[in-house]
């Protein structure tokens, strides 16, 4: 029997390097505005229908514990520059099991830091300092 799918083991890869392992990721979804119109059927009564419209894709946020790296401000810091183009990248979450082996993969198209969080910071504080990264992006799919 295979594992069950875990979500305490998953990495952000961008531009095919691996920026690091997070402990939290959220917004990995995908949906279809819905278009609401009326038909009348042969029998003469109106019904509503729906048809999909446009997609749209959440911006994805990923925390994770904060350490000696720098990879992930040095990105937002190519969209304060001014250089979105060199900013904007493809990009992966991949989930490993128990044994390192990748289970699952979202790819996302044309990605780019839209919001970069940094550590709250209390020395009285029993907290882990943490920093987060929000990525905008203009697609997703399951690999």
């Amino acid at each position: 029997m295979p594992d069950l799918m875990t979500t305490f083991k998953f990495a952000l890869e961008v531009g095919g390097v691996q920026m690091g392992t997070f402990r939290k990721a959220s917004g990995i979804e995908s949906e279809s505005e819905t278009i609401e119109f009326k038909e009348v059927t042969k029998e003469g009564k109106v019904i509503t229908r729906f048809a999909p419209g446009a997609r749209k894709y959440t911006q994805i946020t990923f925390e994770r514990r904060l350490d000696g790296s720098s990879d992930l401000w040095s990105w937002r810091k190519q969209v304060e520059d001014g250089d979105i183009d060199k900013a904007r990248r493809d990009g992966s979450i991949v989930v490993r099991d128990s044994m390192d082996k990748e289970v699952a993969r979202w790819n996302f198209v044309a990605g780019w830091p839209c919001k970069w969080t940094g550590a709250e910071l209390d020395a009285g504080a029993n907290e882990i300092a943490t920093e987060s990264v929000t990525i905008a992006h203009e697609g997703l799919e399951r690999a």
